[in-house]
């Protein structure tokens, strides 16, 4: 089956080393609101830098505030919330929060998440990665609708990564209730959710003025490999032999700040206007993969590029979206 995409190149002019700062050359975001979540380790903590820099105020959900605080410290416009992914009434209260200060959203950046984590479940019983990287930003997304949609303009951008490429969607079991669970499937479906989120959100919002984006950031190491040994990091290729990170961004091996570049270009690039529910890489549009599931193995040389057909479905995405609406109770009116 062909799938209708828009996932042509655009030839952007940046590439895998083009940092923040390069892409956010010329752009003032004075008088914006970002939320970003993750915003206190990793990438979004380049991420917030970036967009405090360029003007922005930006509000960090966080499940731990105070570590996000220590993180965070120096960078100006920054506001830290308590947040918890997995827990649907702690999102709801920071939601409430951001809706008191009735003041329109312009990006939300969902950044937050886990990878390779033994099986887990929330308290309604979903599985941690599809609970915390996908349903978590699902809620969270339809919450802060409103102030999105309030003066136009707004974009949504989600930090997927090259690993959806290790599941589709597990339609008949998403939480691992009967399917043997390992914790890459369970991490590349939740980025493959991401990823038709990104689709079906940018489907819902055009006519609000709304633009959503899907992106492989790079391979940084940060608290987001705690579940992975400091071996099999070495085997992988992504640390030497000294433990240290190895970076080489033709590998797609980053540094923070070359990592978060992709989610700065897709929340405030021009060159974007007009065009949403695409997935990027690189600082620019991926293109369609014609590599097999599975097919990468985890060694330095072997970052594929591109996005797997199945995660730029349209009818899978619609499908997801019927899901999510499902097991958290809460929908985005339907595009007219």
């Amino acid at each position: 089956m062909t799938i209708p995409t828009p996932q042509t190149p655009l030839n952007s002019g940046f590439g895998a080393a083009s940092t923040t700062t390069d892409v956010l050359a010329g752009i003032d975001l004075t008088g914006k609101l970002a939320v970003v979540t993750g915003g206190g380790s990793g990438i979004g903590i380049e991420t917030v830098r970036a967009l405090s820099t360029a003007g922005s105020d930006v509000i960090v959900p966080a499940r731990d505030t105070g570590r996000a605080a220590e993180a965070l410290a120096g960078i100006e416009r920054v506001d830290i919330r308590p947040m918890d992914l997995t827990d649907p009434a702690s999102i709801d209260s920071f939601a409430k929060t951001v809706l008191a200060d009735d003041r329109a959203v312009d990006i939300l950046i969902n950044s937050a998440g886990i990878m390779a984590a033994p099986l887990e479940r929330d308290a309604r019983g979903y599985e941690s990665h599809f609970a915390t990287n996908h349903l978590g930003h699902f809620q969270l997304t339809a919450r802060l609708w409103p102030l999105l949609i309030r003066d136009g303009g707004a974009r949504v951008v989600s930090v997927s990564s090259w690993g959806h490429r290790q599941s589709d969607i597990i339609w008949d079991d998403p939480n691992f209730t009967r399917t043997e669970y390992t914790p890459m499937r369970g991490y590349g479906q939740s980025k493959t959710a991401n990823v038709l989120f990104a689709l079906e959100l940018d489907r819902r919002g055009q006519d609000h003025g709304v633009r959503a984006f899907a992106l492989h950031p790079g391979s940084i190491i940060t608290r987001l490999a705690r579940h992975t040994t400091t071996e099999a990091l070495i085997d992988m290729g992504v640390l030497d032999e000294n433990g240290e990170p190895v970076l080489d961004p033709s590998r797609n091996l980053k540094t923070p700040e070359q990592g978060a570049a992709t989610s700065i270009w897709c929340a405030t690039s021009p060159q974007l206007d007009g065009i949403g529910g695409v997935y990027c890489e690189n600082v620019d549009i991926a293109p369609l993969s014609t590599a097999e599931r599975n097919s990468a193995t985890l060694t330095v040389g072997s970052f594929a590029q591109g996005v797997m057909p199945y995660a730029v479905d349209p009818e899978s995405a619609r499908r997801l979206w019927t899901l999510s609406t499902e097991l958290t109770g809460i929908d985005l009116p339907e595009a007219s």
